[in-house]
Parts: C-alpha cells; structure tokens; sequence
C-alpha cells in the first residue's frame, strides 16, 4: 500500500465452485467490520463479488484472497490462475455494459468504485487488487469547490443580474442599480429614500418590517426573502448584506440581490475551519454554521439533524422542535429528528410538501402560527402533542426544497417574524451542510443496497424448491428491511391469494401474528409497482387487543375474569403489528403471482429508500418465485408420465420369482427413456420387456409409451417375438422426426411342470441378458441383433433357453453396465463378476446386490436411468 504501514492482514483461499462467491463476500464483510471498517464494507464486499466470480466462475480456477489493513485504508486482492485474462486500459472511458450480463464487469466496478486499483501479473497467477480509503467525513467543514465539468454547474439565465441596494442607517433606499431596475420594474427615482420595507416582504410576505430591519443592521447576513416587484408580485430573491461605513463613518447596508434559482452566484461556499488567530485567546469560531451547531459538529447525519433541533428549540426557547427531508421528487418531507415530541413524531413518518390551500399550506414557505386551536390540522405533526404555536421555515439548496425547520410551544402567541427571521438565518447557515451530508448517507445506502442485491439475487438463484424460496424471501426481509413480513401467493388469475409465510424477528410473535392475518382478507392483488399502505393488520390487531382488555376488566357485560395468560400474546401481537404496513406486488412475465407485506411495531415508519429496496427485492423475489413454480410443475408433470410410463404392478407367476428396480437419474424432472414390462399373454405365457429409448424428454416418453403399449397389444394378437418386434419397428419409424432409436429385450416365458421355465428371447440391440446357473456360471442367454428404429427391413430371430432350478436370469439397461469412475467402467464383465457372487439368492436378494454393486463402484451419482429384470426359477421344492 504504498508508503503506509501495514498494521493488519487476513488471506483465505477459495475453490472453484459456486458457493465460494458467498464464502468470500462473507469473509471480506467479517474481516472489514474486525476492523471497524465499515464506512468501506459494502464496496468492498461488492468488489470482492465481482472479481471472485470471475476467478472461480468464468475463469474456472480457485482464488486466492488477501486484505491488507493500513491506517488509510484497506487493500484487497484477488489472485486467480489463469493470466491471459484482458483488462481495460486506466484511461478509457468506463462502460458498464450490460446490466444483465453476468460476467466482465469487475475491473469496470474496481475502476468506478476503488481509489486505486491495478492488475499484476507472474507466469501462473493474475492478481487484480484495489484499495478503499476510509472516507472524512467533517460535516459541516468549509472549504473551495473542486473544478467540475460544465453540465454539473448551477443552472442560471443567459444574463445574471445582481441588483446592488444600499440602504441609509434609516432603512430607506440610497442608491439602486440597472440591475435592481430590470429585475424589479422601478426605476431608481421611484424607490430612492423610500424604505425598504416597502418592496421588501419576509418571509415573501408583506408585514414583516421588524425582522428586516434587523438583518439589516447585522454585520453580515444571507438568506432568502421576496421583493414586491413593480407588477404586483412577488420576486424570491436570494440576498447577501454587508454593513459597511463611509469615510464620515456613516454606516449602511449594501444588498446584493439576485433571483433565488439563480443563489449559487452569492452565496457563500463552505470553506476549512479557520486556524486559530493569535489574537483570539480562547480561538473560538466565527463561523456563523459552528456558531449554530456547535464545535465539533457530528460526522453523521443523524447526529447533525438531532444537534440542529435541539439548538433551534434552544435559540427560540421552545418546547420542542422537529426537522423533515424532502423526498427526491419534493412531494413529501419525511420525518428525520425530533425533541420534544412524542416517538411517533420522531422517525420517518412523511407528510406532504403542500398540505393546503394560502401561503401556510406550503413547506417551501416560512410559517408562523400563533395558535394552533384556531387553524386544525394545520401542522399534522403536531396534533395531539399539546402544542399551540409553532414557527416552520424551508431548508434550501440552490433554490431546491430539501428540508424544513420547525420549533414549537405550548403557550399560544409565543413567535412572531422575528423568531421566523431567525429561524431562518439558521436554516439557510445549515441547509447545505443538512443537505451534503443527506447526500453521503444516501451514496452508502445505495451502495450497501447494491451488496444487499448482490447477496440477495445469489441465494435467490440457488435453489428452484418453491418451499425454500419462500423463507428466503423472508429471511432476507427480516430484520434488515423490517420487522416482520408475511408472503401471499397467487396460484393462478382465478385464485384468491393464500398466507404462504410469516416471519418475525421474535419467533414467539410468529404464530400470533399468523393467526391474525389469517382472519383479515388479504390484500388485493394490484400489479401496480411500488410500495402501498395496508392499514387493515394494525386496526383490527387494535381492535382485538382492546376487546381482550375490557374482558379482563369486566367492561364487556360479562362477568369480571382474571386475566388471562391469552391477553398477553393478543397484545404483543397488537403492538408487533401496529406500524406501517405495506404491500409490494410480486410480479413475474407480466402476472401477480403473490404479494410481499412488510411491517413495523407501534409507532414506526419505513424510509423511503428502505422501500425502495424492498422494491427491488421483490421483483428479484417474484422471478425466483415464478421460476420455482414453473420447476415444480415441471417436475410434477414429469413424475407422472414416468409412472405412467412403467406399469403399476407386476403379475404373480407360479413357480417363477420376479424382482424389478428402477433408479431415474437425476432429479425427476426429466422423463427417462429406460422402462420395463412383465404381462400375462395367454394360456400361462407371460411377455416381459426391459428397453432404453436415446435421450430423455417428450419425444422419449412418447417413444416409450408407444413401444410398451405396442408390445402388449401385438403379443397378446399372439404373433411371435420377431414379428412383434419388427412391427413395432415400423411403428416407431412412422413417426419421422419425432422417432428414437430403441434397444429392447423382448421374451415370452411359460413355467414348465418339471420346475424349469422356457423363454424364447429376442435382443435387440440392447445388453445380453445373463444366465447364472446353480453351479455358479454366468453366460448370456441371447444374441446381439440390430436395434429398433433405425432400418426399415429388419430380420429378427428369437431364441430359446430353458431357466432350470435355481438358474437366474438378469437383465438390465445400459445405465447399470456402462456405470462409471474416472476412466474405469464396470461393464459386461463387471456386471457378470458381480452376478456370480448370487448363487443360491432369491430374485430380490440378486436385484438388490447388484444394485448395490453399481451405487458402490463410484463415488458420484448416477448420471444416468437405472432398471433391473430378475426372474428366478426356484424349483418344486424350496427350503
């Protein structure tokens, strides 16, 4: 890292494999908040992901991690084996190509996130690392602008005017420039040795004389008010006063004044704290921000907001005080800090910007209210708080609502537009530290949002089980999003929605809470995106709750009950789920599938940005949902052709034992081509089958289907083995494209009086059937001929052999022969080893060695269908 000293380090190693992916984010995150780094977590988590992935996902080799801590910051690298890998050049423009694109945007992310960051190479590695410094954070510091390209700098006219006012020690007008004539309509005889309160209105109204004419006489002051123009209205200006003497040592005010949109031309950039004078002993600041707030001022919004309301209530000597943020479209200011109030006043409650009709309805405009009584409802923040006057005033940045500041008290008449003009004075020294600072917390939100996503979208993509999916979705909701939820899910456009989950961050709330909304309708499917209010759960947990309390007080009609250990629970539920509640449609290619319902305790709120979230999650969530469903009915169509594909029970035969097993490969959502039979024919005759139709899927399955429905009804029409199969032959190739070749063992047996049984085979194409005599000898029981499927002509002959007792004979598909581990296949001569170990089981004892003779013989699952025919001839006579 540099010159900086290395003061920690943590390594791991990591295979290639998916879940590494997860293993390093969570090491990086565990190792970097060890280190109370957690200002840089969620970047580095996010570039970990990314870089790691292509190491052990698309480069296909393990990686090597590494983090260095210093007293800077942190240097992470990521070592894979595999060096031909291209990188983009420093100096080229970054595109992050596409968003959906899995692969290739790690050194993209390094470049756009990291300080610093670089590729090195050896002859067997490539390390790709990158360094975070941990971010200074002196809110409130001033200090120059940096340079910054065109289309970021403040907007303003073609032409900007700033009208120059001076004002005489009287207030009145002295001298009133072109500018101030093209800006306002007057001339400068219309206006000179008037006073200023005469055009002047604070805050944008007339009446307010009194406050300006004390910021007048301050030595400097900036701030907003209104010029009453020569047409009538009103003009926001944003102003800059200096109070200068002349040489006579006459003082007076010069305003410099321009259009409010237009404040970045005078107003004052933040700038470093002052070194200490040697003239000031105590080096206390004049800087009128730290005069306000206090040094040093908090390095974290909250702590910001909260030291401003309580200085605001202290200046104005209220009783208590709040200060809201606008949201981005500045439709709504959501509560951020608070004293005085109750705690439901105090987080993220949102009211509207423009809340009613007359200059007072507007937060973008200073407020005072005498008493509160006479104008209900005026401020709703403050109903029911015992409040009855209440001063409000904007936080502005660049002429942009991005806050506002309220002080309150409980007597009546207590502020007049003084305290607003003070207030005010206030507001506009803390809105662009307010407002820098909201921005930095929003900048680490989104980016551990983006981790948060990251993490998300990996677990949701790891399973396609409908059941696990769900708890995701609400494992990864609670807590971080909110304090309990529950998922409803929609089966189709004709079915009511149905609770599929509850989860609460207190498990002993988990049935309580799922009782409750059993018994609520739910809400109504509305695919519109976004979050909505549902306020139904936290009434009727209300209601409930105060039915149960006057039960046990006896205020019912009903006789007085102790109380109960059930009152207990029903108002822990009450209170789990007397928050917020909302509602996010879940929706997948174009259908509401379900609803994710999110929630809080009494009194709470949900920021907007969580909501956001939350949004993202769920279209995440909905997709993984959608695909699960679509998995299980898959599956579930696939479970049932293949059952429909073998028979459903075997016939007894006298004097014959017959054992079947049946592996499918896999995990059942493929129909298998490998399927067996055994029928009665007529007269003591019996068919049996064992065949593997290529590939898997419909095409398979209807190859299947035909061959073993064919083999019953043309052998029962009694045509011998060959012709059954040569018809069944031409079956299968009038199909055309849809066709498959098919290996089939074929025969007909009929038990004989002696004991022993007679079975004419035909084999096509398919593995030998093998006989194991009592004497411990295996041999096949049939020749090879050509498989079914392929040529139009086929000349079939059948053979026959004769099971004397104890003689066996086996059949199986060539997923048991062709079992393999690593080079070595168990193959014919495998199997018949294995065969020859059976001498003197029964059928089912033969099936079953065998079967487990193939599990064994490798370590890695089968990879392909699995069926075993044994058929047994015990004799007259069995022990």
């Amino acid at each position: 890292m540099g010159s900086s000293v290395i003061t920690a380090r943590a390594a791991a190693s990591f295979e290639p494999v998916g879940r590494s992916v997860a293993s390093a984010r969570s090491f990086v995150r565990d190792t970097l908040q060890g280190w109370g780094f957690a200002d840089i977590v969620d970047d580095a988590v996010v570039l970990t992901s990314e870089l790691v992935t292509n190491a052990v996902v698309h480069a296909g080799t393990s990686a090597d991690l590494l983090c260095l801590r210093s007293d800077e910051g942190v240097r992470i690298e990521v070592a894979d084996r595999y060096p031909e890998r291209e990188i983009p050049l420093q100096g080229s423009a970054i595109s992050m190509g596409n968003p959906d694109r899995e692969g290739g945007r790690g050194l993209q992310l390094c470049a756009a996130l990291a300080g610093h960051w670089g590729v090195d190479y050896t002859p067997t590695h490539k390390t790709v690392w990158f360094r975070l410094d941990l971010p200074a954070r002196p809110v409130g510091t001033r200090a120059a602008g940096p340079s910054l390209p065109a289309h970021l700098l403040p907007l303003a006219d073609t032409r900007v005017r700033v009208a120059v006012v001076q004002i005489d020690r009287t207030g009145s007008v002295s001298a009133w420039n072109e500018d101030a004539e093209e800006l306002f309509g007057y001339s400068a005889e219309q206006v000179t040795g008037k006073p200023l309160t005469d055009f002047a209105a604070w805050p944008h109204t007339p009446g307010t004389g009194t406050g300006i004419a004390d910021a007048l006489r301050l030595s400097r002051w900036e701030g907003s008010y209104g010029i009453r123009g020569a047409h009538g209205r009103v003009i926001p200006v944003y102003a800059s006063h200096l109070r200068v003497r002349d040489t006579d040592g006459e003082p007076s005010t010069v305003c410099l004044l321009v259009r409010d949109h237009e404040r970045a031309v005078l107003q004052t950039p933040l700038r470093g704290p002052a070194p200490d004078k040697s003239g000031t002993s105590e080096g206390q600041s004049t800087d009128p921000f730290e005069v306000f707030i206090g040094s040093p001022a908090p390095d974290d919004l909250d702590g910001l907001l909260q030291r401003t309301v309580e200085r605001a209530r202290d200046m104005l000597d209220g009783d208590s005080a709040f200060l809201l943020l606008a949201t981005d479209d500045e439709t709504e200011l959501e509560v951020r800090a608070s004293t005085g109030l109750p705690s439901a006043r105090q987080r993220f409650a949102r009211v509207p910007v423009e809340a009613g009709p007359g200059r007072y309805g507007s937060a973008r405009m200073p407020a005072v209210h005498e008493d509160l009584t006479a104008v209900p409802g005026a401020v709703p923040l403050l109903n029911s708080t015992g409040m009855r006057s209440v001063v409000t005033v904007p936080l502005k940045v660049e002429g942009r609502l991005t806050g506002s500041l309220g002080v309150a008290a409980e007597a009546p008449g207590r502020y007049s537009n003084e305290e607003a003009l003070r207030l005010q004075f206030a507001a506009d020294r803390i809105a662009l530290a307010v407002e820098s600072a909201r921005l930095g917390e929003l900048e680490r939100l989104r980016r551990g949002s983006l981790s948060f996503l990251v993490e998300a979208s990996d677990l949701l993509a790891g399973t396609l089980d409908r059941d696990q999916t769900l708890a995701l979705m609400a494992q990864m909701t609670v807590p971080t999003l909110a304090t309990w939820c529950a998922v409803y899910t929609i089966a189709d456009q004709a079915s009511e929605p149905y609770l599929s989950y509850v989860l609460h961050e207190d498990e002993e709330l988990i049935d309580g809470i799922k009782s409750l909304l059993s018994k609520i309708a739910p809400p109504d499917p509305v695919p519109t995106p976004g979050a909505r209010v549902w306020s139904a759960p936290a009434e009727v947990a209300h209601q409930a709750a105060l039915r149960t309390s006057m039960r046990s007080l006896g205020l019912s009609g009903s006789p007085t009950r102790p109380v109960t250990p059930g009152i207990g629970p029903t108002l822990a539920t009450a209170s789990a789920v007397g928050g917020e509640t909302v509602v996010l449609p879940l929706v997948a290619r174009n259908r509401v599938i379900g609803m994710l319902t999110l929630g809080k305790p009494t009194d709470e709120h949900f920021r907007q940005e969580i909501l956001e979230l939350a949004e993202d999650l769920s279209r995440r969530a909905a997709l993984a949902l959608d695909n699960a469903r679509l998995y299980s009915e898959r599956t579930a169509i696939s479970q049932s052709l293949q059952r429909s594909l073998l028979p459903p029970e075997l016939p007894t035969i006298d004097g014959v034992e017959v054992e079947v097993i049946y592996r499918a490969a896999g995990e059942g959502n493929e129909v298998g081509g490998d399927f067996y039979d055994l029928f009665p024919i007529s007269d003591g005759a019996y068919g049996f089958a064992i065949g593997d139709v290529c590939g898997t899927g419909p095409n398979a399955a209807a190859v299947t289907g035909l061959a073993r429905h064919a083999l019953r009804l043309l052998a029962r029409e009694g045509l011998s083995g060959p012709a059954v199969l040569e018809r069944l032959n031409s079956a299968i190739l009038d199909e055309g494209a849809r066709s498959r070749f098919l290996t089939l063992l074929y025969g007909e047996m009929r038990p004989q009086d002696d004991g022993s049984a007679e079975l004419k085979v035909v084999c096509a194409g398919h593995p030998l059937p093998l006989r194991l005599r009592q004497d411990g000898t295996v041999e096949p029981a049939a020749e090879p001929q050509p498989l079914l499927g392929v040529i139009e002509d086929l000349e079939l002959y059948e053979q026959t052999v004769t099971l004397d007792p104890g003689d066996v004979l086996l059949c199986v598909t060539d997923g048991v022969t062709e079992r393999r581990e690593g080079p070595r296949m168990l193959g014919d001569d495998g199997l018949a080893d294995v065969l020859t170990t059976c001498t003197g089981l029964t059928a089912g004892a033969v099936a079953a060695r065998i079967m487990r003779a193939v599990e064994r013989f490798a370590s890695e699952p089968p990879s392909d269908d699995m069926a075993i025919l044994a058929m047994r001839v015990p004799g007259l006579h069995t022990d």
